[in-house]
């Protein structure tokens, strides 16, 4: 009997690692259609299905006002909500706008830097979701030297 419930338990956790494992590569295919699209309005619809989008004070939305090299912009993005589910950048003139899109994880602090590429000035939007709203906060940023292909 003792073996038996072993395996039982071996066997769950097994397929409870296998889940989490696998469920990664899913949700970044589902995100495939948003990190593609060339216009602004498509990243949106793909990324936010439709949820309400309000500005927000609470985002601390760390990028430089000018950008010496395109190439490599440095930039993070905080915040004391609860129940943050994702963080989303996007710059409204790169060829694809939606740049970086990151899953929080329950009870995980809501704070990424990345460095990412700028082809020319623009305005850069910061996203927070959570389960049944998205927060926004932008910066206009100037780039002195483009990094996409420029």
């Amino acid at each position: 009997m003792a073996h038996s419930r072993r395996r039982f338990m071996r066997a769950g956790m097994l397929l409870g690692a296998a889940g989490a494992f696998l469920s990664a590569p899913l949700r970044a295919f589902a995100a495939r259609p948003a990190f593609e699209a060339t216009q602004i309005d498509d990243a949106l619809s793909h990324m936010l299905n439709g949820r309400p989008v309000e500005e927000s004070d609470a985002i601390k939305f760390k990028i430089p006002d000018i950008a010496e090299n395109g190439a490599v912009v440095p930039v993070s993005i905080s915040t004391d909500m609860e129940g943050v589910t994702a963080i989303s950048l996007v710059i409204e003139k790169n060829p694809n706008p939606l740049v970086a899109r990151f899953h929080i994880l329950p009870d995980a602090v809501a704070d990424v830097s990345a460095r990412v590429k700028m082809g020319e000035s623009s305005m850069v939007r910061a996203y927070v979701e959570t389960a049944d709203k998205v927060y926004t906060t932008s910066k206009e940023v100037k780039v002195t030297i483009g990094g996409c292909g420029g």
